[in-house]
């Protein structure tokens, strides 16, 4: 007999669960550079679409099948048998539940082996963590075998989800090596900023919402008082431990860094959730209180040890956050459980148990994947060249040539406004006919024009398009570019590593002048981006010879002259 009301509540988790996936992929594509954001998106796109089929295929019946010696369930190809690990639901609703956690397991380890992977290797080894490494430890927890004999806990995951997917980021990210320039010859440390910060908190937010079905949908029911109860404890403490572990992670960035770092916090409020998972149906809101916060400890110098003592290039945090959370958070509701805690008098037989679960899954995943990743590296090749690396993997694997197509990062809307209110408004900031040109060679008409071509932090970009539209520059080109000069670099923090950057993003912004002084151009300039420090930019100017206006032919000086009230027409038009 089915019950419709749990198979339903089954389901809800299930599609919230798959939400993760949007979630992993926005975090990991914007820890991660752009020229690499299609590979990220691919790979998070395939890892569930192929662990799906190797799940249904063979991975559940190894996970769920009737126990073999406590090792591995029954094999049941296409899984056509019943299964009663979730009384009253039907099976397809725990067959769906289950696959969207065995996806969750292999997209973590794209993010700790990200931006120097072949794309067929990382298929091949995420059809194997679905259908045989996760099925068999997860067997182990849930399916019958023998940690659950001992009374291993791991209510959600925290190690049979998370922390397989954080050991085998961390064998698969040792075996590859670190990023082209994460590390100089002698072992100091240059991050990596990923591309868009903006991407990654989406992707947590996401992850955040979705974890309440992750965590709350493992009751398997939604029928009677005592399992209502259970779900609304499962899901506040689920958000109280994420919660204290972003609070945590950004007081302590704060005092190591001097300022709150955004991506460690953002990743802080991950490892909370992941470290909660385990016994988010054990411990009372206190204890789900002090496993947020203490994992907020683990992860900020968990990471700071994998990158810059053993050397390990994650450029998520996926083995922190899921890794190292993923087993502290077990080994911890040992301590914080209500029901035989080390806290709570039931003395150190469960704190045992639990990190014997944790050894022991960690053994099984490291092993087994240093078999395939060794496998793989040997048939197949596991790293792309040094020229792919270099070019980024969505033109080379994917023949993409930016995941941003079209995309002008520095609008122009808004300038285009400005001009417009400040023409409307009759600014007598506007350029008039008695400001002549000092500098520049005559055109064929007999006007003398000058461009000026300016380099400038792109922060200063809005304050540089004001200053010059108050002078009268109003025809502007803004073009994102990366280089570099003679002085150094100044010195930033991403993720507590120092970046040393060879090559500064700045903005070139490039305008032809007739009327307006090329002086008085660059004065402005000046003093909007002057700071005395490296970095300020510089700005450069070249005879111009000609200008032609394609729309009407006109030539020169006609070509730049400015028609204000074509501007005030066009004002008018738009309030």
């Amino acid at each position: 007999m089915f019950s419709s009301v749990n198979t339903i509540w089954v389901l809800l988790g299930a599609i919230l669960v798959f939400f993760m996936q949007a979630g992993f992929a926005m975090v990991e594509t914007g820890f991660t550079r752009a020229k690499n954001a299609g590979n990220i998106i691919m790979k998070n796109l395939m890892d569930f679409a192929l662990g799906s089929v190797a799940f249904w295929v063979i991975g559940f019946g190894i996970m769920f099948g009737a126990d073999i010696h406590g090792i591995i369930g029954q094999f049941d190809f296409f899984v056509r048998g019943t299964y009663d690990a979730a009384p009253q639901v039907h099976t397809y609703a725990f067959l769906i539940f289950q696959t969207v956690f065995c996806a969750t397991a292999a997209t973590i380890v794209s993010g700790g082996m990200a931006e120097r992977t072949k794309f067929s290797s990382y298929c091949i080894y995420s059809i194997v963590i679905s259908a045989i490494i996760y099925p068999i430890s997860g067997h182990w927890i849930w399916g019958g075998g023998w940690l659950a004999n001992l009374g291993f806990h791991d209510f959600a995951g925290s190690t049979a989800v998370h922390m397989v997917g954080g050991v085998a980021a961390m064998v698969g990210a040792y075996m590859l090596g670190p990023r082209i320039g994460k590390y100089t010859p002698d072992g100091k440390v240059h991050a990596i900023p990923g591309h868009s910060l903006t991407l990654g908190a989406l992707g947590v937010f996401i992850l955040w919402f979705a974890w309440f079905g992750f965590n709350g949908g493992s009751t398997l029911s939604a029928t009677g008082d005592d399992v209502l109860t259970s779900i609304s404890s499962v899901i506040f403490n689920t958000n109280l431990a994420a919660a204290a572990a972003a609070n945590a992670t950004m007081l302590i960035t704060w005092v190591r860094y001097g300022k709150p770092d955004v991506s460690m916090t953002l990743n802080g409020a991950l490892g909370g959730l992941v470290a909660i998972t385990a016994g988010c149906d054990a411990v009372s809101p206190v204890g789900a209180f002090f496993i947020g916060t203490i994992s907020a400890f683990i992860l900020v110098f968990g990471i700071e040890f994998i990158d810059q003592k053993l050397k390990i290039d994650d450029p998520v945090g996926a083995i922190g956050v899921h890794g190292v959370c993923g087993a502290a958070g077990t080994i911890m509701t040992g301590i914080f459980a209500l029901d035989g805690g080390l806290l709570y008098g039931g003395g150190s037989g469960m704190v045992l148990v639990q990190l014997l679960g944790v050894v022991s899954v960690a053994a099984w995943t490291g092993v087994s994947m240093t078999v395939v990743f060794a496998l793989i590296r040997s048939f197949v090749g596991l790293r792309v060249s040094r020229d792919e690396e270099m070019e980024g993997l969505d033109i080379r694997e994917h023949a993409l040539e930016s995941s941003y197509a079209d995309f002008m990062p520095l609008s122009t809307e808004s300038f285009n406004f400005l001009k417009a209110k400040m023409a409307e408004a009759g600014d007598d900031s506007a350029p008039t006919e008695s400001l002549t040109s000092a500098e520049g060679k005559e055109d064929p008409l007999g006007h003398k024009m000058t461009k000026i071509e300016i380099f400038a932090d792109p922060k200063k970009t809005d304050a540089l398009k004001e200053a010059l539209n108050r002078i009268g520059i109003t025809g502007l080109t803004v073009t994102p570019v990366t280089g570099c000069g003679a002085q150094k670099s100044k010195s930033e923090f991403y993720r507590g590593a120092r970046m040393e950057k060879t090559m500064q993003n700045h903005v070139r912004i490039e305008t032809v002048v007739s009327k307006v002084p090329v002086r008085k151009v660059i004065d402005a300039a000046k003093s909007v981006l002057h700071t005395g420090e490296p970095g300020d930019g510089k700005i450069f100017t070249y005879n111009v010879e000609n200008v032609i206006r394609v729309s009407t032919g006109e030539e020169g000086f006609d070509a730049l002259q400015y028609d204000y009230d074509r501007v005030r027409e066009g004002a008018a038009k738009t309030a």
